[in-house]
């Protein structure tokens, strides 16, 4: 059983406000992106490395793939329009049975520690797929401009990735969500509207997503430390 690793990274990072994707930003004169393909290369379950991006960064992935002896990407493809269209174009780029497992992590997540990205696979291996978060901590209210009500935060968590499934699976809840012109706002969406269960795997609050430009001066002042 192989592991592949789809790292979507056409985003436009319309948050941030920048000039570039802040996945090709470079903190240590070193890109975001960099140290999370690290992750993957370094890991022993992994075998593949797929990159989804826009064709304009290809030449830079290129570089950044030769500088940092990452191996194990076999591919660099051109992403789509959103999030799930670039996952879908890298599930159609590779040649996987349909019990192989794929890992979708977002590019600008790159504080992954080992041990989570581990457990996430073998998680994965034993029960068809894995899903890391983490639970929420802080109280939590329901409402707009007035507290509505609270929600018990022991039955609340947040979402992060890697996103582990079967190919088949995978490949069969994307086919089933352009059939219903369904865009879910990540891959977990789609598998469980396929009807299958989905095993939670803990996370860790540094394994966050770079999205707005507080998150970009926090990382800076990390790697400066």
């Amino acid at each position: 059983m192989k592991t592949f690793a789809i790292i979507p990274a056409a985003g436009k990072s319309k948050r941030t406000g920048l000039s570039i994707p802040k996945q090709y930003l470079r903190f240590n004169n070193k890109e975001l992106i960099a140290y999370t393909l690290e992750a993957f290369q370094k890991n022993k379950s992994v075998d593949e490395i797929i990159i989804a991006a826009h064709p304009d960064y290809f030449s830079l992935l290129e570089k950044i793939k030769k500088k940092y002896k990452l191996t194990k990407i076999n591919k660099i493809i051109k992403g789509g329009k959103e999030r799930q269209d670039s996952v879908y174009n890298a599930l159609l780029s590779i040649d996987a049975n349909k019990n192989d497992l794929v890992a979708v992590h977002d590019a600008a997540r790159p504080l992954l520690p080992q041990k989570v990205l581990t457990n996430a696979i073998i998680t994965a291996r034993k029960n068809g797929n894995a899903l890391v978060c983490i639970r929420a901590r802080d109280t939590l209210i329901r409402g707009t401009d007035i507290v509505e009500s609270y929600l018990d935060r022991d039955e609340v968590y947040y979402v992060q990735t890697p996103q582990v499934f079967r190919y088949h699976d995978l490949m069969r809840a994307m086919e089933l969500a352009y059939a219903a012109d369904f865009y879910g706002t990540d891959e977990s969406m789609l598998i469980k509207n396929l009807g299958l269960k989905i095993n939670i795997v803990r996370g860790a609050l540094c394994n966050f997503k770079v999205t707005t430009m507080e998150d970009i001066e926090f990382l800076q002042h990390y790697f400066k430390k």
